[in-house]
């Protein structure tokens, strides 16, 4: 026994020896993660996009509405302009009538009398 004990202590390889390392765990979903870094970048610029599309379609359709708005602002002048001056002019046609009303009734009773005096 001390023969192998000192036979131990001379050759330290012997007893030395040791287990083979264990590979580590390796990681294997990288393909699949780059794939959803991809995916979300994707999915960000496209949601950028519609996001724009979106703002200038709003921003159009904001214009479309103020223009409308003035147009109809503008028509209802035109039309309450238009009827005040349609009513100025009818009234003004009454006027006239009623002054050739006047003078004509006025003219016939110039010429009968004319006539009588003449007679």
């Amino acid at each position: 026994i001390d023969l192998f004990l000192l036979q131990g202590a001379q050759d330290p390889q012997g007893l030395d020896v040791s287990a083979p390392e264990a590979s580590g765990y390796e990681f294997q979903s990288h393909g699949v993660i780059e794939m959803l870094e991809k995916l979300h970048d994707k999915f960000v610029d496209e949601r950028t996009a519609l996001e724009k599309e979106e703002m200038n379609s709003k921003h159009a359709h904001e214009m479309l509405v103020q223009d409308l708005t003035a147009q109809i602002e503008q028509s209802t002048q035109d039309r309450e302009e238009k009827s005040e001056s349609k009513a100025k002019h009818l009234q003004a046609k009454a006027d006239a009538e009623g002054d050739l009303q006047d003078t004509t009734t006025t003219k016939e009773a110039d010429e009968k009398y004319l006539a009588d005096l003449v007679a």
